[in-house]
């Protein structure tokens, strides 16, 4: 090795000056030409590393998609939620569908929801008006195959087409529901001042469920104020909405025209006098039941359940269906505000749980809180009879609501509650007051 570089030394010294400059010139020509493809290289490597692990944290923030090496490709990786963690969409942006529920249409899901996308102005400010708000962007559409993985659809319900859907206008509690006979999807949603005074209801159609929505009006359904809404869609194909009313005191409940775009008939006060706001209603074995929020502005409270056989009918007091680690989380729905309550198919009694939790002080990054809720009856394994939110029926069987905290969890966890009796028998089941 020595004998050959001493070789080529003098091979080198012999050769004439220009010859020897020339070779030096592109000798230090190719040592740039590599360092410099080095250093792009390593800077690619290190962007890339960067950059995929910023996207998967934004990713695995709330949903952690992590398919096994021994997974086959087209088998998709169970999704798993992680209540009032960031949310992104597919495209990795953070999910603005707050206030908003859920519609399944052949297959796929719909989830419609207030844009907050903007600037929140505090309560003293003269755009706020006594309020924290967002000026009026609209209503975002977002669709799933799965409850966890969502595409953005884009404005479902954009703002300014319409007086009620001005920029310095409330636009709140969208709720979007199937019309079988008209073939169309009709939103219903909250139209209000930014002083709360309108109280209306607003109702826009749409032959697609991502929109565009035609926005048609605002009234006060049966001549009443009406704030924080939801709809419900029976199984015979008649529907209702559910709305604050009174000043926030009572609930009322009205059947809708066979188009779904107004109110007919008369009313009923489900809940008179209690001041409870955000509805959420659903239905298990002809029993309905419906959670609703307090009226704490944007602060947590405890939620309440009702029921009734009869939809029109006369609602009785279950309790507090939340289960946590503590009474003090119970008693303030784990520092989120009931939204929309969600069957899952397949599995009669097991339904989703959607709440928000609001952020007055920046509203567009307000999260989302998805839980599993239970229906159980007295026959069911694991059921303590004296857990919360228990109702005693004539047939002397127990029927038990519950809506438990976990940090994280599955769809199938709904087959294989977790709760135990120690739990139950500790949780409060305190009516309100």
């Amino acid at each position: 090795m020595v004998a050959k570089f001493e070789w080529e030394r003098r091979k080198f010294l012999h050769r004439k000056p220009l010859m020897r400059l020339l070779d030096l010139r592109l000798c230090l020509l190719a040592a740039t030409l590599v360092l410099s493809g080095l250093s792009v290289l390593h800077s690619l490597s290190s962007t890339q590393i960067r950059l995929t692990s910023e996207q998967d944290y934004r990713r695995l923030s709330f949903i952690a998609t992590v398919r096994p090496q021994t997974e086959d490709a087209d088998h998709k990786p169970p999704a798993y939620f992680r209540p009032g963690a960031l949310w992104v969409d597919t495209d990795g942006v953070p999910i603005q569908a707050h206030g908003g529920g859920v519609m399944e249409h052949n297959g796929m899901y719909y989830w419609y929801g207030e844009d907050k996308n903007g600037e929140t102005f505090k309560p003293w400010s003269i755009i706020a008006e006594g309020a924290a708000r967002v000026e009026v962007i609209g209503i975002r559409c977002y669709s799933s195959h799965d409850l966890a993985n969502w595409q953005n659809e884009g404005l479902a319900l954009q703002a300014e087409q319409h007086q009620d859907l001005a920029k310095s206008m409330v636009v709140e509690r969208p709720k979007v529901i199937y019309n079988d006979l008209t073939q169309q999807f009709v939103m219903w949603m909250h139209i209000d001042d930014a002083r709360y005074k309108k109280a209306s209801i607003g109702v826009a159609v749409s032959g697609r469920p991502m929109g565009p929505f035609q926005y048609l009006r605002s009234s006060r359904p049966h001549g009443q104020e009406s704030r924080d809404m939801t709809l419900f869609k029976d199984e015979d194909g008649s529907a209702y909405v559910v709305y604050s009313s009174n000043g926030n005191k009572d609930l009322h409940i009205g059947r809708l025209s066979r188009d779904y775009t107004n109110v007919v008939g008369d009313y009923r006060k489900a809940i008179v006098g209690d001041s409870r706001e955000a509805p959420a209603l659903f239905k298990h074995a002809d029993q309905y039941y419906m959670v609703t929020s307090g009226c704490t502005g944007w602060d947590a409270n405890k939620a309440l359940i009702h029921t009734a056989g009869n939809i029109m009918g006369d609602w009785a007091l279950l309790g507090n269906p939340c289960l946590g680690e503590s009474e003090m989380e119970a008693a303030q729905t784990f520092g989120a505000q009931s939204t929309f309550v969600l069957p899952v198919p397949g599995g009669p009694g097991r339904f989703i749980f959607m709440a928000d939790q609001w952020n007055p002080e920046d509203l567009r990054s307000s999260r989302y809180t998805w839980l599993p809720l239970w229906v159980l009856d007295g026959d069911e394994e694991s059921l303590d009879r004296d857990g919360p939110s228990s109702l005693e029926t004539a047939e002397s069987s127990v029927v038990t609501v519950l809506v438990q905290w976990q940090e994280l969890w599955r769809l199938s966890d709904l087959e294989q509650p977790s709760w135990d009796a120690a739990a139950l028998s500790n949780a409060t089941s305190q009516k309100a007051a």
